[in-house]
């Protein structure tokens, strides 16, 4: 049977049908379908971790403990995972363990570009890349065997494109394979010094049995055809390369860590020119060269973004001669002429009033990853700085310290309830300890909404949907030392600029929580409001607010009533009453 999945997926059909009994993860886009689905099969556990770091923790133990465990993570969140990667790297394991890295060429969701097959080579694992949503499944099932037959955690890379892309995938049932015996054997699992350094010799000698396994697998094949021209090439863009050049020959790479040295060289020597097609950074292209052949790769291909068939087929159309690219269409030809969009708050969202709150006050704010970092475009512009996971009470700890605890009175930092419990609890901890005056504000929409609207340890319910313990923000606030910690309904305008004046005068840590739900989880909708074109004085006080339901309208404004879900922060901003709520109630 055959059905259209997502590479995600497919990923979490092939970790069923594996045999795997605990997934877990942190949401990010774009890995994070993989856990949403996994957590639709009964036979395995799946769990929203509170970070990437303990994600992969508890899919060592599961996998130390004899169990197959599938673990999924955003490229950014690999960073978080690098600390128990390396040395689990060192451990190995005794259940197969998959660790799932999303890249995002192109950056459509995140504040980086980087290229996670280095951390596959820095830690000595395999790493496989599929192409489409068939291999997506095969390769997840297949890199269990692969760490089980090695001995190793595998990296299996995903991009955007790979992720979110449907295609044909043959289903089959799953494999029980049980739990392999667990023995106490503190001599692998247990990394002090003297025993790491007798597991540093077992990856290199793993390793080097790798390298003679990447030469014989069926996850690199060589396919021939005309010879003038060989493509190196791995994961979507070999899916771009078949299209746009269809008659090169071609070595596939399902398997980028290690390299078959042998299998490349014998390829580079059957064909006249040798290119290497791959995204992101040279990997591929710094290994050939440095077995001394001659390779294009860079030196045609862009290092930045996505490679996408039409800039493949650009680059290379000055150099094939008789292989010319098949045409494609350009860029221009493929969409309308439409104005372009800004990514804005949704109508309704809780933050736009801390925001323009902040703004109001002109405060510097330290921000952090989460929808909510789209407080600092126009006409908001209330975030000076955005890092990473957790960054922003740090940063503000710094700003703090350089410039001190005058600056500190016009100075917040905001981060999201799910970023918080994710990596800002041990930063408002430093804070307390190092006797810094931070004003922390915890934007509280009571979900993780950016990547889709995840359950966090904020909300009182697992990934499954079933009711758990509700981590309560202002007891964990008070529990680190913060004494003075605020709840505050971020629509009350004039309550919330009250509070953010006294927190920011107090010379002591302390604690906003900004707390309502989010506009896309709360399915009640009040009267949408309209605009009184005879009151209005054209001020354009409303349009600060960035609401996406407000357009200039002549010198005036108005209201798009099927957007606006009746927040009423327009009404609140307005000094002329003109916004009033529009007649009854609209379920």
């Amino acid at each position: 049977m055959k059905k259209l999945l997502t590479g995600n997926e497919a990923i979490a059909r092939g970790a069923w049908e594996a045999g795997v009994v605990v997934c877990t993860a942190y949401p990010g886009t774009p890995s994070t379908e993989i856990t949403e689905n996994a957590a639709k099969y009964d036979e395995m556990y799946a769990e929203w971790s509170p970070n990437e770091k303990v994600a992969l923790e508890v899919g060592l133990g599961a996998a130390i403990a004899g169990g197959r465990a599938l673990v999924s993570m955003k490229h950014v969140g690999v960073n978080v995972a690098a600390d128990p990667l390396f040395t689990l790297s060192y451990t190995g394991v005794n259940g197969g363990l998959v660790l799932v890295s999303a890249d995002d060429p192109g950056m459509h969701s995140s504040q980086n570009e980087q290229d996670n097959r280095h951390f596959g080579r820095a830690a000595k694992i395999p790493v496989l890349e599929p192409a489409n949503s068939q291999e997506a499944k095969d390769f997840t099932k297949l890199a269990f065997d692969i760490s089980e037959m090695f001995d190793t955690p595998v990296m299996l890379r995903m991009t955007t494109r790979v992720a979110h892309s449907q295609s044909l995938v043959e289903l089959n049932d799953r494999e029980e394979k049980g739990l392999k015996e667990y023995q106490k054997n503190p001599s692998k699992y247990v990394m002090i010094p003297a025993n790491a350094r007798h597991r540093h010799v077992v990856v290199e000698d793993r390793l080097i049995k790798l390298k003679d396994y990447a030469e014989s697998t069926d996850l690199n094949r060589v396919e021939w055809n005309d010879t003038k021209i060989g493509v190196i090439t791995s994961g979507v863009t070999y899916q771009y390369v078949k299209e746009v050049l269809p008659e090169v020959s071609i070595l596939k790479l399902g398997m980028t860590f290690p390299l078959p040295q042998k299998m490349i060289m014998d390829f580079a020597g059957k064909v006249d020119q040798l290119y290497i097609v791959e995204e992101l950074e040279p990997f591929i292209e710094e290994y050939v060269r440095s077995w001394g052949l001659d390779v294009h790769g860079k030196d045609t291909f862009p290092l930045i973004g996505e490679l996408l068939p039409e800039t493949i087929a650009a680059k290379m159309v000055q150099t094939l001669g008789d292989c010319s690219p098949r045409e494609t269409a350009e860029p221009d030809q493929l969409q309308y002429e439409v104005p372009p969009r800004p990514p804005v708050l949704c109508p309704g969202c809780p933050h736009r009033g801390l925001f323009y709150v902040l703004n109001k006050l002109k405060v510097t704010v330290a921000g952090d990853i989460g929808c909510y970092t789209l407080g600092c475009l126009a006409p908001l512009k209330a975030i000076d700085t955005t890092i990473c996971m957790g960054a922003s009470i740090g940063t503000a700890i710094g700003m703090e310290k350089a410039r001190g605890k005058d600056f500190a009175r016009s100075l917040v930092a905001v981060i999201g309830d799910s970023t918080f419990i994710h990596s800002g609890i041990t930063a408002l901890v430093d804070v307390v300890y190092n006797k810094a005056t931070t004003t922390t504000i915890i934007l509280d929409n009571r979900i993780t909404a950016m990547t889709g609207h995840q359950h966090n340890p904020t909300t009182g319910f697992t990934v499954k949907g079933e009711p758990t313990k509700e981590i309560d923000l202002v007891l964990l606030a008070k529990a680190v030392g913060v004494g003075r910690v605020r709840v505050v309904d971020p629509f009350e305008l004039e309550e919330l600029e009250k509070i953010v004046g006294e927190e920011l005068a107090a010379e002591e840590p302390s604690v906003i929580i900004t707390q309502r739900n989010c506009a896309l989880i709360d399915k009640s909708r009040n009267n949408p409001y309209s605009v009184s074109p005879g009151a209005c004085t054209g001020c354009l006080r409303c349009l600060k607010l960035g609401c996406p339901c407000i357009a200039k309208e002549g010198k005036k404004v108005r209201i798009n009533l099927a957007q606006c879900v009746g927040c009423g922060l327009c009404a609140t901003v307005c000094p002329s009453e003109a916004i009033r709520k529009e007649g009854s109630a609209n379920d």
